[in-house]
């Protein structure tokens, strides 16, 4: 089986699915190849799993203080670059694509008459999840941003339809907190802005992984550039994180056990839906604005969840190399009950 990868490259939520699903098509010898999309190419980081890629402009949104800007979305958004990008590649000798929401890879595919696997949190709106914040506009841009023949929805909880569980690294060591170190990652956000909202907590240490590294006048708070590796090893033993509402950093701290503090995106559906469930299956706090008194009241509240989830990415290389049968009820079912919850104090 040969396969051609799609990765949207907006939020790097995507690539590290994409660095998990890799190391089990690549243990299982299957052979693929990855595209990535969304970003500029020197933004690009920790790529080395990938064992070289190709790199496309794509379609990405634009965001201006915390919030979707769809108007600049629509003006510096390339439709004739995109056609072209479309056109270009060439999936003659692929048996089948994978989108992870990668819209050049699904619409090359489309026109070419190669089957799409859709794999990512983006295809569980399909089904009966939590959903707030949409519109028109939103469900739009769901439905056609990545289309394909089968799409396979990931979220943390089933919510009593056919999804399955995140794809994240299963991490077997040690994840003991240090009480008062928090992890903050709002790359959308003014990180000045970030530090005025922190500095009231001069008994924390925060860790803040930022695109602009600026420097922090105060000693118990750190910039650091966004890196994979250094974000894993304060990951660890931090005891909780501040971040948007993206799918994937928060599924990794759920496995970890690390207490959540999310703001989503304004006027972004899938964020906002996000938030809900967080807040719904009790995993989460949310703020929908920086907020000093919300962040205060959730630095004191030591109650976090920890979830062992599978390996999905072994069971959707197992599922693959059966054929891609239908995922029955009870199929799903059994994924489900490998699931374990705890809660715990950080």
């Amino acid at each position: 089986m040969r396969i051609f990868y799609g990765v949207q490259g907006t939020g790097n939520g995507h690539i590290t699915r994409a660095r998990v699903m890799a190391k089990e098509l690549y243990k299982a010898g299957i052979e693929v190849d990855f595209q990535f999309t969304g970003r500029a190419f020197d933004k690009y980081f920790d790529m080395t799993v990938f064992n070289g890629y190709q790199l496309r402009q794509g379609l990405t949104f634009a965001v201006e203080n915390g919030q979707v800007n769809y108007l600049k979305t629509l003006l510096t958004s390339k439709p004739i670059t995109f056609a072209k990008d479309v056109k270009r590649l060439d999936l003659t000798n692929y048996d089948l694509v994978i989108s992870d929401f990668e819209p050049v890879t699904a619409w090359a595919a489309k026109a070419q008459g190669v089957p799409v696997l859709g794999l990512g949190h983006q295809y569980a709106f399909k089904h009966k999840i939590p959903r707030e914040g949409s519109d028109p506009l939103a469900e739009l841009v769901m439905k056609l941003y990545a289309p394909a023949d089968i799409g396979i929805g990931l979220h943390w909880h089933h919510f009593g339809q056919p999804v399955l569980p995140p794809i994240i690294e299963t991490y077997e060591g040690s994840t003991s907190a240090i009480k008062n170190k928090i992890i903050v990652y709002l790359p959308f956000e003014d990180t000045n802005t970030v530090i005025s909202h922190l500095s009231p907590f001069n008994n924390f240490e925060f860790h803040i992984y930022t695109p602009e590294v600026v420097q922090s006048e105060h000693d118990f708070i750190t910039c650091k550039p966004l890196s994979r590796e250094g974000f894993q090893k304060d990951l660890i033993d931090c005891a909780g994180i501040i971040s948007n509402a993206g799918f994937e950093l928060a599924s990794e701290a759920l496995q970890m056990g690390k207490k959540i503090l999310a703001k989503p995106l304004h006027a972004q559906m899938e964020q906002i839906s996000n938030a809900a469930a967080l807040q719904q299956l009790g995993y989460g706090h949310i703020m929908y604005d920086l907020d000093t008194k919300m962040i205060g009241h959730w630095l004191h509240n030591a109650h976090a969840v920890q979830i062992t989830y599978p390996n999905t990415a072994k069971i959707l290389v197992e599922w693959l190399q059966d054929g891609m049968p239908e995922m029955t009820t009870d199929y799903v079912e059994n994924i489900w009950n490998t699931v374990d919850i705890k809660h715990i104090r950080n």
